[in-house]
C-alpha cells in the first residue's frame, strides 16, 4: 500500500477525544520525533501529558499538524515564517503589523500592549 494512501486528511481524523504520538503520526505521516520537535517551535501545540506521561494530542491539535505540515513542506515556509504566520493569523492586518514592530524592537511596549500581547498567548492555549 502506498505511503499517501495512510495518511489521513483534516476531515478523515477519527471522532476520538484524544490521540496517542503513534495515533497522529500514522494520519498525519509525521514522525513521532518531528512531532515532539514541532512541540518545541510551536507553542500553540501543546498536547497534554497523560498520568504516564504519554502524550494526549486533541483533534484541533491534530488539525493544527496538519496545517503546520502544509506551511512547511507544501508551501516552503521556514519553521519560523510558519510559526509567525500561525501567531498572526487571528490577528487584524494593523494588528498583526503592530506585533511585528513590537517583535523587533521598533515600537514601544506599553502596558496595555503586553496585556493584549498575553491575552492573545492565553486565547491560543483555550483553542
Amino acid at each position: 500500500m502506498a505511503k499517501a494512501a495512510l495518511q489521513a486528511t483534516p476531515a478523515e481524523i477519527p471522532d476520538k477525544l484524544y490521540f496517542r504520538i503513534g495515533e497522529v503520526s500514522r494520519l498525519t505521516g509525521i514522525k513521532p520525533y518531528v512531532l515532539r520537535y514541532w512541540e518545541s517551535e510551536f507553542p500553540m501545540l501543546s498536547p497534554k501529558k497523560s498520568g504516564t506521561n504519554h502524550r494526549l494530542y486533541r483533534r484541533k491539535d491534530v488539525e493544527l499538524i496538519f496545517e503546520i505540515k502544509t506551511l512547511l513542506y507544501e508551501m516552503r515556509y521556514t519553521i519560523e515564517g510558519a510559526r509567525n504566520y500561525l501567531e498572526n493569523r487571528r490577528l487584524s492586518p494593523a494588528e498583526a503589523k503592530a506585533e511585528r514592530q513590537r517583535s523587533s524592537g521598533t515600537a514601544a511596549s506599553s502596558p496595555m500592549e503586553q496585556i493584549r500581547r498575553e491575552l492573545r498567548e492565553i486565547l491560543g492555549m483555550l483553542d
